[in-house]
């Protein structure tokens, strides 16, 4: 059963957004110990309270019901334009605001009504032959990700003998699905290494994320275009075939959002679940070993949504949500990790159950729900499956509460996952490479140990980006 929203009265008077006391969003106990961060907002504030965003005012929600209620909007309430917000119209925003980028991104996800329902219906045309597990794409991807999975490992393994040291966040969990979004877009082998190593450099906000951002929005331009003239079996020229009116400009917009979303939720889904079967705190570690992989992903979603915090939205006119009485085109962002501290949320749970709420909001809700969801645990599954079939033992080479976050106001993900291991077996050679979806042979991948291979070419790339 649902939380029911509590109806209130009129909110009490008090300063607008702009003149109340904030406090950072972003401080040491968000990153290290964000229940305790959420809790003390929670015991000061209610189910939203007033922070400070990267030196903007906005409002926090952490209360499930009204979190869940803003995100389904069944009464038209919310805006994600970002022409809706009042500060930004008034041009009081800082040009240098980190997340400004972010706001005024032309996809779906900053769209509503028709404009939103459009492109929501070519992304899930477009994802439709890579999400149905009897479809050949389908097929052919997960194969694929086995593939660079098992080459990862192998990698990472190979100077260590059968027990050694490894980051898996650097060497396994984020570079996998970045080579995930060249297999998306239908690039070759020859053009992966550019387009995923200047991936890495946008998401990992180094020196060179600019330039790289550069080059990767032209690259998506011209894979765009060059799908247009000539359809493939990637995703998308199977959005195309959905609408086929949308603009060069529109395509490339969303296959920018992919290549985040892909590329950063869903490495950071992979490292999140590893963490949390080897912490064994919130019962993932008995899902696996149950051999219920995905439930064990389920309770990682749960414990530290990947998501921590949605981009903004706005009201289209004052709304009441908590003790508070939000101004029309104020700055709200929604907190699905508070959400889930919730006791509205936590109240239900049962301890001893094998099974976690299917009710978590790591993968939003309402109109603007994540259309990918079901590719994102797939390639999760898969990362998560052969890494504990691959090693007899694996755990933290740290304390858990040593391990270092990423300090973002919307990522929750570690910077680096450092373990000890342990090999089983003998190490195991990749499977042969997967027919195309249209039956045709393909051009036969390089081995794992041969130099020239994909994953050793783009953890290399990797390797001198950083260095």
């Amino acid at each position: 059963m649902e939380p029911q929203i509590p109806q209130a009265e009129a909110a009490p008077a008090h300063p607008p957004l702009e003149s109340l006391a904030v406090q950072p969003l972003l401080n040491r106990d968000y990153e290290a110990r964000p229940a305790v961060f959420y809790e003390r907002l929670r015991a000061e504030y209610g189910p939203v309270a007033p922070v400070d965003v990267l030196g903007v005012p906005a409002w926090l929600v952490i209360g499930y019901p009204q979190t869940l209620e803003i995100l389904r909007d069944s009464r038209g309430v919310w805006s994600r334009r970002v022409d809706s917000w009042r500060a930004y119209r008034e041009g009081s925003v800082p040009a240098d605001w980190p997340l400004l980028p972010v706001v005024e991104s032309n996809n779906c996800g900053f769209r509503d009504g028709a404009d939103s329902t459009r492109l929501r219906s070519a992304w899930s045309e477009g994802l439709r032959p890579f999400q149905d597990r009897t479809r050949p794409e389908a097929k052919a991807l997960e194969e694929a990700v086995r593939r660079y999975a098992d080459e990862l490992i192998d990698v990472l393994a190979e100077n260590g003998g059968r027990t050694g040291y490894a980051d898996l966040a650097a060497q396994y969990a984020r570079p996998l699905p970045l080579m995930v979004v060249g297999r998306l877009l239908g690039t070759g082998a020859d053009e992966d290494d550019g387009l995923i190593v200047d991936l890495w450099r946008v998401l990992d906000a180094g020196p060179d994320a600019h330039e790289a951002s550069t080059r990767l929005l032209a690259r998506m331009a011209a894979v765009c275009s060059a799908r247009a003239a000539s359809p493939g079996q990637d995703l998308p020229s199977f959005m195309l075939a959905a609408v086929p009116d949308l603009t060069a400009e529109e395509l490339t917009g969303e296959m920018a959002m992919m290549t985040g979303l892909v590329g950063d939720v869903t490495g950071t889904l992979i490292c999140n679940t590893i963490t949390e079967v080897l912490i064994g705190e919130t019962g993932a570690r008995d899902s696996l070993s149950a051999g219920m992989i995905q439930e064990a992903i389920n309770r990682a979603s749960t414990a530290n949504p990947p998501m921590a915090n949605l981009a903004f939205r706005w009201p289209r006119s004052d709304v009441r949500v908590g003790r508070f009485q939000i101004a029309a085109g104020d700055p709200v962002m929604v907190s699905p990790a508070a959400a889930h501290l919730d006791p509205a949320f936590t109240g239900n749970a049962a301890p001893d159950s094998i099974y976690s709420s299917r009710a978590h909001l790591a993968w939003s809700a309402g109109p603007h729900a994540c259309l990918g969801r079901d590719l994102a645990t797939t390639v999760t599954t898969i990362a998560v499956e052969r890494l504990f079939e691959r090693f007899a033992g694996l755990r933290l080479a740290l304390p858990p509460d040593q391990l270092a976050w990423r300090s973002s106001p919307l990522i929750r993900g570690l910077r680096s996952l450092p373990v000890d291991y342990e090999l089983a077996g003998e190490p195991r050679r990749t499977a042969p490479a997967a027919p195309e979806a249209d039956g045709s042979p393909q051009e036969p991948e390089r081995g794992e140990g041969e130099p020239g291979s994909l994953v050793r070419r783009i953890l290399r790339a990797m390797r001198l980006s950083q260095g």
